[in-house]
């Protein structure tokens, strides 16, 4: 090794010793005598000196060094004279004496600092992101996203999993998203495809006999991108033999509470886990992934505003609408500006708009509230007494303000979910220290397409209805629950999963209830099916989002920033410009041909 400690290593216990470092200057600061050096390296920082008294050759190189240049250093590890501590700094009570220096590399003026955290274009981060990871925290980033899969890895262990590697080309199969597809040079005009999830692969291991199977899995699938979502990712794929859901759920519990006490001890997890049935989600907080670290609940209104003499109300619930608000305290003296930008918000959304009722000043009951102090553009089509129900449904007080959105069921929970989320941003309602899991249960086994009017389902075709609903699949398919669970934490899905269907004759059923013709199926799944008829164990699993668990717990706002080398919104590599054309001979040997875009 060229060096024999890391910079942040060092301390007060290595006063004396001499050491030598490699790293970058982080800083250089030119006293007009001696010359200081912040070396960094992957651990930290320290401070080294150079003494023209002392060491003039050293001192003379020190005065070439620049931001960036890579150099290695040998001295001797000192305290710091009194008074010129650095507590922000761990290594902040010493600092090494230089009397031996090297300049390994040089480096050009980067395009941005790297020593300080500043807003930057994330264009120009990801172009440079080898240089972007230089920056503290984006090694503290990867450094978390290691000791989380560590972790992983360690737990699963001490549980008698497995990790077993899947195939990353694969047979193109339906499983929700579209393929990201590579030709084959070998079979002309066929396709491998990448997965979207080794969930075939993992169910044939539990035929195999695997029992307890997991992998920090590479998945795939050519969707837009998003805050939380990528075109590559990463995820825990598991699966268990001889289980029901309790078995998994536990096991996830005790996983990510583990995890959470190991990686942030610094962190509250509110615990045991909570659980809510899919329709308790969506009743309560208009989506199946809430945040539950503050409250802010959807009521229903419908009854109540069935009886108003407000068009809007009344034609949406003639429609088959619903109309539900949801109650933000202290609010009732927002601003006409601050109430349109709450309206333009659900206009976003898909909603006609949003109802404001602003509920007077002051706190208390709302049994004094008067008609004079209701302030709302739409207050002269209600009655106090309505204005007053309205209030105590969403169990409001004077002072508050009331957010109603009329409309289909489907919109209505869209908009007050992303009102409830943006008003306890702005209120800072959530603690960004607190991780609040929930298990979301029971959810239908299956939606109906409205486009199409074919049944589509809710997780994936393979997962089991409950027993005692199996036969509603001929007479009331809406009405089966199934098997699948999901796992949500502060406002986001991190992981989902469910009891698979393990014989042949279910699977069959279920795929032509989804309109796969008996050719479709035997093509695109006969394989998994004759596994089926093998000796298939029960078995169910789970696939838990890395990327969105780490973001989380490094409290980033997206999961680029917990990705070495991530795509951007358009789904470009923007270090390596890709996607990028290539060669007709490499288009050729692949017996393909581009058309021409008209």
């Amino acid at each position: 090794m060229l060096k024999t400690h890391s910079c942040g290593d060092l301390s007060k216990k290595d006063v004396g010793a001499e050491v030598t470092l490699a790293g970058w200057v982080d800083r250089r600061r030119d006293h007009g005598g001696l010359i200081f050096i912040d070396l960094r390296d992957r651990e930290g920082l320290v401070q080294a000196v150079f003494n023209p008294d002392s060491s003039p050759d050293c001192h003379e190189i020190a005065s070439r060094m620049r931001s960036e240049y890579v150099i290695k250093v040998s001295g001797e590890v000192a305290l710091r004279p009194k008074g010129t501590e650095n507590p922000k700094l761990p290594t902040g009570d010493i600092e090494v004496i230089v009397h031996s220096a090297e300049i390994l590399n040089t480096s050009k003026t980067p395009p941005f600092y790297i020593n300080e955290e500043v807003e930057l274009e994330e264009s120009l981060r990801l172009k440079y992101r080898y240089l972007d990871l230089r920056r503290a925290r984006m090694r503290k980033n990867l450094l978390l996203r290691h000791r989380v899969i560590k972790f992983i890895r360690d737990f699963l262990d001490d549980k008698g999993f497995i990790e077993v590697e899947t195939p990353i080309l694969i047979k193109s199969t339906p499983e929700g998203a579209r393929d990201y597809l590579v030709p084959s040079r070998v079979h002309a005009g066929k396709f491998y495809a990448l997965p979207q999830s080794p969930q075939q692969l993992k169910q044939l291991l539990m035929v195999a006999g695997v029992e307890k199977y997991f992998q920090i899995a590479r998945c795939f699938r050519d969707e837009d991108t998003r805050a939380d979502r990528q075109p590559e990712f990463t995820q825990l794929d598991l699966e268990m033999s001889f289980v029901e859901e309790e078995d998994i759920l536990g096991l996830m519990e005790e996983l990510f509470t583990a995890m959470v006490e190991t990686v942030r001890p610094e962190s509250k997890i509110i615990k045991p886990f909570s659980r809510l049935s899919y329709a308790e989600a969506m009743e309560r907080y208009g989506t199946d992934k809430p945040d539950l670290r503050f409250g802010l609940e959807l009521k229903d209104l419908t009854d109540i505003a069935a009886q108003t003499e407000f068009a809007i109300f009344r034609s949406a619930i003639d429609q088959g609408g619903k109309v539900r608000g949801i109650c933000i305290p202290g609010c009732g003296g927002y601003s006409r500006r601050q109430l349109d930008e709450l309206n333009k918000l659900v206009q976003g959304l898909g909603a006609g708009g949003l109802v404001t009722i602003a509920l007077g000043a002051g706190g208390g009951k709302l049994d004094a509230l008067t008609i004079e102090e209701v302030k709302s553009v739409v207050a002269k089509f209600f009655t106090i007494d309505q204005v007053k129900q309205m209030g105590q449904r969403l169990e409001a007080e004077k002072g508050d303000l009331l957010l109603i959105v009329a409309g289909k069921p489907e919109i209505v929970d869209i908009c007050l979910s992303e009102l409830r989320q943006e008003m306890a941003k702005r209120l800072e309602l959530a603690d960004p220290n607190t991780f609040a899991f929930s298990f979301i249960i029971d959810f239908p086994l299956l939606s109906k397409n409205e486009e199409t009017g074919l049944w589509e389902p809710m997780h994936h075709p393979f997962t089991a209805p409950r027993e005692e609903d199996i036969p509603l699949l001929d007479s009331a398919p809406e009405k089966v629950r199934g098997r699948h669970y999901d796992l949500v934490c502060n406002g986001y899905e991190i992981a989902g999963g469910s009891i698979r269907i393990h014989t042949s004759g279910l699977q069959r059923k279920l795929f032509k209830l989804l309109g796969y013709s008996d050719e479709q199926v035997e093509e695109r799944f006969g394989h998994l099916l004759k596994a089926f008829d093998y000796g298939a164990p029960p078995h169910g699993g789970i696939a838990a989002g890395i990327d969105r668990v780490v973001m989380l717990l490094a409290g980033e706002e997206t999961i680029r920033e917990v990705i070495a080398f991530p795509k951007n919104q358009n789904a470009a590599d923007l270090t390596f410009d890709a996607p990028s054309p290539v060669s007709e001979e490499q288009l050729a040997e692949l017996h393909l041909r581009l058309r021409e875009e008209r």
